[in-house]
């Protein structure tokens, strides 16, 4: 099967590259957009993560879901040895992540966890009403969600694993072998590949020719970009000021993510101008939001309402409104009406405050104290979530 920029010609796709946040990205990052390494790109629309297939098929589907995790639990606290009496295809992800790619730079991925302590809250705004949302106008993007119905598990749960993944990629140290970060990449791998063989065994609507294969490789370098490019735009639109050092360190950081979640090398990009040039020609396959995606983003809208957070109903109206601001403000208009996000009065009030909050704060508080404040309150915000996803309701 081969795939083509098929969307390029598409008005949602013109629009967003010409006059979009497309072009904001293209002005932010210096990228020469073009489709001459398309063709390099697009075969990993049908690539998958085979290593992580062959593990869940060995050590998942042949015994209970618990008995497994545990087992893979005790491969990521303790390593694997080549010598180990364990099946094959084990030895091959451990041989894989347990090997330190030449290129890895540990003070570039502490300039990045730097980074996204320091920004605080405005990190978890970025990630939920930009990254999140933004990714939920690709359709194609979003069928594996359809397909597993997540929409049932709820926001709650998903923002909650979301976030659980994040804060703990994104601490010091946390990426280094058998801690909490590298954990969580390796278990997150393993979830993917357990979701993708249970939509082909079950989910008989699965198009591959259109919509790639579930979790593919091209669609999860898009996913990681959003954590990177998308997060920094995201972090700049707010006010918030960085370091060459800390952008260099975004990158550096999900490149290892994704290099841990067995994304090929070939498809993390280092830079922001790499990064868009990338985005671009995955964005061409993409068409725009459906019926799924609109049901997806009301979902996340609406956490805010169902989430007993905030004790009180006027507290949790006021959160979806300041979440709804921030979407309108970080998406373009075009996204947001066809997502067919709320219109409210006043929806500039909140982000330009936080912008201007922003500038004072950056120049009266030191880094280091804002690096320690925004760990601290990131941790508190997913305690929270944590202990609430334990209560029965959100399973």
């Amino acid at each position: 099967m081969t795939v083509h920029p098929r969307f390029k010609n598409s008005t949602h796709f013109k629009d967003f590259w010409e006059k979009g946040n497309g072009k904001q990205l293209i002005d932010f990052s210096g990228a020469e957009v073009s489709f001459k390494e398309f063709d390099k790109f697009a075969s990993h629309f049908y690539h998958v993560d085979d290593i992580g297939d062959e593990v869940v098929k060995e050590v998942y589907f042949t015994q209970k879901y618990q008995e497994a995790s545990r087992e893979i639990e005790d491969y990521i606290r303790n390593g694997v040895s080549e010598s180990a009496d364990v099946p094959e295809s084990v030895k091959k992800l451990f041989s894989q992540t347990q090997h330190i790619p030449d290129w890895l730079d540990y003070s570039l991925l502490k300039s990045g966890a730097e980074l996204c302590m320091r920004s605080n809250l405005d990190s978890l705004i970025s990630l939920r009403d930009y990254c999140l949302m933004g990714g939920y106008d690709y359709a194609y993007l979003n069928k594996p969600l359809t397909a597993t119905e997540a929409l049932k598990k709820g926001a709650v749960k998903r923002l909650s694993e979301t976030l659980d993944f994040w804060v703990n990629a994104t601490r010091y140290d946390a990426l280094h072998l058998h801690a909490k970060g590298y954990e969580f990449a390796i278990k997150t791998r393993l979830i993917h590949s357990y979701a993708r063989l249970s939509i082909k065994k079950h989910y008989k609507q699965w198009d591959t020719e259109n919509w790639g294969e579930p979790i593919n490789s091209w669609d999860m370098m898009a996913t990681y970009i959003g954590f990177s490019l998308v997060f920094l735009h995201s972090l700049q639109k707010l006010g918030n000021t960085f370091s060459i050092e800390e952008e260099k360190g975004i990158f550096h950081l999900w490149k290892y993510v994704g290099y841990l979640l067995g994304i090929p090398e070939e498809l993390l990009p280092d830079t922001k101008k790499q990064a868009t040039e990338y985005f671009y020609l995955w964005t061409s396959v993409q068409p725009p939001s459906d019926k799924d995606s609109i049901l997806l983003a009301h979902s996340l809208l609406n956490e805010s309402l169902e989430n007993p957070i905030l004790k009180f109903k006027f507290q949790r109206k006021s959160l979806r409104y300041l979440h709804i601001c921030c979407t309108w403000f970080l998406l373009d208009d075009e996204v947001c009406k066809r997502l067919q996000i709320p219109e409210v009065p006043n929806r500039n009030l909140f982000p330009k405050t936080k912008i201007l909050i922003n500038k004072i704060y950056d120049t009266v508080v030191s880094r280091d104290a804002r690096i320690k404040k925004g760990d601290k309150d990131q941790m508190k915000v997913l305690e929270d979530y944590l202990k609430i996803t334990k209560n029965s309701n959100f399973h």
